[in-house]
């Protein structure tokens, strides 16, 4: 395994050393007992390994991690409080805050359990109200999307939120010719394309569009050595 395989590794996992720690000092302010903080901090561990391991997908973006944390604690503590049943109010909180992620474009796994928490967190919850979704689990949220752009900005191949990605590799890449082989593929098409699938699709339009780009535009030579030295030669030549 080469050093930038290494380098990456190590950089995801001090990115969620740092976030979490500083969540969890936050969280002191709030409460003193580690249990109760437990519960505050459990999902952000979740939050961690999406924004520093994989911070291109769309579930790791800032719009997801803040609103669907956010979203799926209101909904958490809104159905504590109407259902006594810890069963059924667990798995209604958890059902319709994954629905509710989905209809307005916020949805980030560890939603789910920040939804579940607001159930399962008995007295602790109850202490903090709807308040809740707003100080720890919304302040824990910006602060560790805060966190994510910060320390993944010095980077230039993982920098967050996608925008920045897209502003600095449309700098960093230089243009080659089309490859007359392949025909030209628009927006539109890759749009039209994703709308017939009936189901969330991990992965941008413009990430669609580069992966084609860099695939199409390549010199015959170059995907011929590249076929010719197997799948660790391509997996290198993407980095």
């Amino acid at each position: 395994m080469d050093s930038a395989a290494h380098k990456e590794k190590l950089l995801s996992g001090l990115g969620g050393v740092f976030s979490i720690a500083v969540v969890f000092w936050i969280t002191t302010l709030f409460e003193t007992t580690l249990q109760s903080r437990s519960f505050f901090v459990a999902s952000m561990g979740a939050t961690a390994v999406l924004l520093f391991a994989a911070p291109r997908v769309q579930f790791a973006q800032p719009w997801n991690v803040i609103g669907g944390h956010v979203i799926s604690a209101l909904i958490g503590v809104s159905v504590h409080k109407l259902i006594g049943d810890p069963i059924i109010a667990g798995a209604l909180a958890v059902g319709l805050a994954i629905s509710a992620m989905y209809y307005t474009n916020s949805l980030h796994p560890p939603g789910g359990a920040t939804a579940l928490m607001a159930v399962i967190g008995g007295s602790t919850v109850d202490g903090f109200g709807y308040l809740y979704a707003i100080v720890p689990v919304g302040l824990g949220a910006v602060l560790m999307t805060l966190i994510a752009i910060a320390v993944n900005y010095p980077f230039a191949y993982r920098r967050y939120p996608e925008a920045l990605f897209h502003r600095s590799s449309k700098r960093s890449e230089s243009k080659i010719e089309h490859d007359p082989a392949y025909p030209d593929i628009s927006h539109a098409d890759l749009v039209t394309a994703l709308a017939q699938i009936d189901s969330f699709v991990d992965i941008s339009e413009e990430d669609l569009l580069r992966i084609y780009e860099l695939a199409t535009q390549r010199e015959h030579p170059a995907i011929s050595n590249q076929t010719t030295r197997g799948p660790e030669s391509l997996a290198s030549r993407a980095k």
